[in-house]
């Protein structure tokens, strides 16, 4: 290597005279690029206007090294026409050699050469200035502007997408306020967008597009994993030489078009879902079912997916541990073969099968940790033992306490000795450093004896009380999953838990190196049909990965829980060119009707499907559970038909419009918006003689029509209960509402209550005429008496229902 650099020199000094000021250029059908003899981009343009995308008077290398820390950009560029490589000279005569390809969508830059590789921390691609600012795609990496897009795509898993912002290559998240003037606003009224900064990042010029490889030769200390020493190991994958990316530029109609080309030209993963390209096919973004099977209930299973329209069935938690992947023997008591059978049955039927992973998070009743821990887990770092251990030993000396006394993300509190894990209270506070209150043979492993001298491990964990991978470990997880799907066929997964994968040391790099395995070892069948989001996007993954499918169901109700992190996912998925989806719903006995419509409206508004999570239980106690299914089947089928307009998805897009879709016909379906309002009728002690009744205000933006309502008797039972219409049109209602349950009217002349999972309970004959509401504002007065509680409450909700608005498929 350094005779050939010595050689390259001279044969640098012999062409010097070939340094031109004109820049060289390279094109493909739409775009061209130009850099100058400094090896700096002077152009990026689009061919057909002339425009010229680059920002001016902002540096624009090629490529710029790192070494020692200090980041160093070219300072002279020869191009060598017949080889097609430009040649880059940095400081102390360092060169760098790239080989440069035109094709018809794209142009590749790959480094084939650098001297003094070993002392080359990282390269870095950029970053590229440009004056695009519409649409900022930081993860897929392409910025877009009114007519025109500009994009970067890294051409292989150890190129990162982005810059090493953080030496843990992680990549930040920062806010961008969506307007540049705020003189009228208040804090509180600033919009804001959350960029998970990566490819590409918004700027105050514009935008900029970055990749960089970093050289793992070495071992690193760095800030990982809420660890503020953590030791990332070495690696060999060739250091930066074979780092590769693409730059194209195309009419922003062509970008998803332009990025599919570079997949298939480059050999990057390119997979189909029903023998088209994943990230156009409408059926990407389906929804599916979230309910736990089994070989005995399977069929069962089946009926309720195929009864909800759905062609995904998804189980929650298989497994009986996680790093192994042993299928659960009480629901699959025939293994891998049972899992087959099950899927199987379902593709007989037309529906898909998927599992849940926590992708390398390893339970502690794994054979990679009971009863001999593997030497493959990852370690924060380690020190050695100052004096013998016996077998009785409740503290352990160290030599150092740096990787032992960090407790932010220390879960398990574990260590390894030979093929003992041993768990830890604390760290004394001085020295003699000791580990102290230690729980021998922790997990199932042996108790045994150690020599002084020998090493000590501070094992990485994880809150969910696992443990974690290195990188060979990484590599040989993902090959189990990857069996697994090619041995039953299953065609869904989510890689949650994939940020786990920064245990390796690696960050990004790790998670791609977990998912490119598995990718890399799938089946063709599989390759060519699957389904997979993930806890986590990247650049690279991007090509692998179907869709993200964020928002939980766990923390507040149907509605509340994530709403507002759910929509501006959308946002976010929209501008990195995926599919949409709304995140996990989970239907119990007291969802709603109302909830489940509620769902499906903004499910079409963004043309984003979800995961509806349940479970029989819920689904034989909930006693709108027929009319639930059907409502997700025609719902779906309908969004995936593209049957709505750009009015109507606009107005769903808005939360707190509510709709109704009623199927006709075989495509064919009545669409309606309805005007609710909510109200809350509370307790009230007043003055002797003062009324203590609720009064609301709603209003009919539609024709005359009778007015629909839900009562809840909510914390309380109530009776006695009465609403007067504009103050003269009075409903009294003779029942006794217990807690809990509903009364709701909707057309006839009869009002049905139901208790809290929706089973009838009874029905109310009442005056439907003092219903009957014309256009405009109406006043309802409400009350009730409230019979026990400490803070009971009347739950009022009125409806009304706008103009039929037929929307058919074709």
């Amino acid at each position: 290597m350094k005779k050939y650099f010595y050689l390259f020199s001279l044969l640098l000094l012999l062409l010097s005279c070939s340094i031109i000021s004109n820049d060289f250029e390279f094109s493909t059908n739409s775009f061209q690029m130009s850099i100058d003899s400094n090896g700096n981009i002077t152009k990026l343009i689009d061919k057909n206007s002339a425009t010229n995308y680059l920002s001016k008077d902002i540096a624009a290398p090629l490529m710029s090294i790192r070494v020692d820390d200090k980041i160093l950009s070219p300072q002279s560029a020869i191009f060598d026409e017949e080889n097609r490589t430009i040649t880059l000279n940095y400081e102390n005569d360092r060169l760098a050699q790239i080989k440069i390809e035109s094709k018809e969508m794209h142009l590749t830059f790959e480094l084939l050469a650098i001297s003094n590789q070993e002392d080359v921390e990282l390269i870095i691609w950029g970053r590229y200035p440009t004056t695009i600012n519409k649409i900022i795609g930081e993860t897929v990496g392409v910025v877009q502007g009114k007519e025109y897009a500009v994009g970067i795509q890294a051409l292989n898993p150890k190129t990162l997408g982005g810059y090493p912002w953080q030496e843990n290559d992680c990549m930040p998240q920062i806010d961008i306020f969506e307007q540049d003037d705020f003189s009228d606003l208040s804090e509180e009224k600033k919009r804001y967008v959350l960029y998970r900064v990566e490819a590409a990042k918004p700027e105050e010029f514009g935008s900029t597009l970055q990749a960089y490889c970093r050289n793992r030769n070495k071992e690193r200390v760095i800030q990982n994993w809420n660890h503020e020493k953590y030791v990332a190991p070495p690696l060999k994958e060739g250091g930066v030489i074979g780092s590769k990316i693409a730059l194209f530029g195309c009419p922003v109609e062509k970008a998803l078009e332009t990025i599919a080309a570079i997949e298939i030209a480059e050999g990057l993963p390119h997979p189909k879902i029903d023998g088209e390209w994943g990230k156009t096919v409408p059926s990407a973004s389906a929804a599916y079912m979230i309910m736990g099977f089994g070989e005995e209930d399977i069929e069962k299973a089946l009926d309720i997916t195929k009864k909800a329209g759905l062609r995904y069935l998804y189980h929650p938690g298989p497994f009986e541990n996680w790093g192994h992947f042993k299928l659960n023997k009480d629901r699959f008591p025939n293994g891998i073969a049972g899992m087959k059978n099950c899927v199987d049955k379902a593709e007989a039927r037309g529906i898909k099968l998927g599992v849940h992973t926590l992708s390398n998070f390893i339970t502690t009743n794994d054979p990679y940790i009971t009863p001999v821990p593997d030497k493959r887990l990852a370690k924060v770092g380690s020190s050695i033992i100052t004096q013998d251990i016996s077998k009785h030993q409740t503290e352990i000396g160290i030599e150092s306490p740096d990787f032992f006394n960090q407790f932010k993300n220390n879960h398990l509190k574990t260590v390894v000795i030979d093929d003992e894990l041993i768990r830890y209270g604390k760290v004394s506070e001085g020295v003699p450093w000791k580990l102290l209150d230690c729980q021998r043979g922790a997990f199932g492993t042996k108790i045994s004896k150690h020599k002084k001298g020998n090493k000590i491990s501070k094992l990485a964990d994880h809150g969910y009380k696992v443990f974690l991978t290195n990188a060979e470990l990484t590599i040989e997880m993902a090959k189990r999953i990857a069996d697994l799907y090619n041995q039953t066929g299953l065609r869904q997964i989510s890689f949650d838990g994939l940020e786990g994968n920064r245990s390796t040391g690696m960050g990004n790099y790790g998670e791609i190196l977990f998912t490119q395995t598995w990718f890399d070892n799938l089946s063709e069948e599989i390759r060519q049909h699957y389904i997979a989001d993930a806890s986590r996007t990247s650049h690279y993954f991007w090509h692998m990965y179907t869709r993200m499918n964020w928002g939980e169901p766990w923390y507040a109700g149907f509605r509340e829980s994530q709403t507002e992190y759910r929509l501006k996912n959308q946002k976010y998925f929209k501008r990195n060119l995926m599919p949409g989806m709304l995140g996990w719903f989970k239907m119990t006995p007291e969802t709603s009707i109302e909830d489940i419509e509620w769902m499906l409206a903004r499910s079409a508004a963004f043309n984003a499907g979800y995961a509806f999570v349940t479970s029989y239980g819920a689904l034989e106690n909930n006693g709108h559970s027929e009319e639930i299914l059907d409502l997700l089947g025609d719902w779906e089928k309908a969004r995936l038909s593209g049957v709505f307009t750009e009015d109507q998805t606009k107005r769903m897009e808005d939360i707190k419009n509510e709709f109704r879709l009623e199927a006709v016909g075989e495509n064919e379906w009545n669409f309606y918006q309805v005007y609710s309002y909510k109200f809350k009728h509370e307790k009230k002690i007043r003055q002797p003689g003062e009324p203590i009744y609720s009064t609301f205000t709603a209003k009919n933006p539609a024709t005359k029509q009778k007015m629909n309502f839900i009562l809840t008797a909510v914390g309380g039972d109530i009776k006695d209960i009465e609403m007067e219409i504009n103050n003269y049109k009075k409903i009294s209602l003779p029942i006794t509402l217990k807690e809990g349950e509903t009364i709701n009217y909707t057309k006839g002349e009869k009002a049905v209550i139901f208790d809290k999972h929706w089973h009838k309970v009874n029905e109310v004959k009442i005056d439907t005429s003092a219903l009957i509401i014309g256009n405009g504002d109406v006043i309802v007065t409400f009350d009730c008496n409230f019979l026990n509680g400490k803070e009971p409450k009347a739950k009022l909700e009125i409806r009304f229902v706008g103009a039929i608005e037929k929307v058919k498929g074709k």
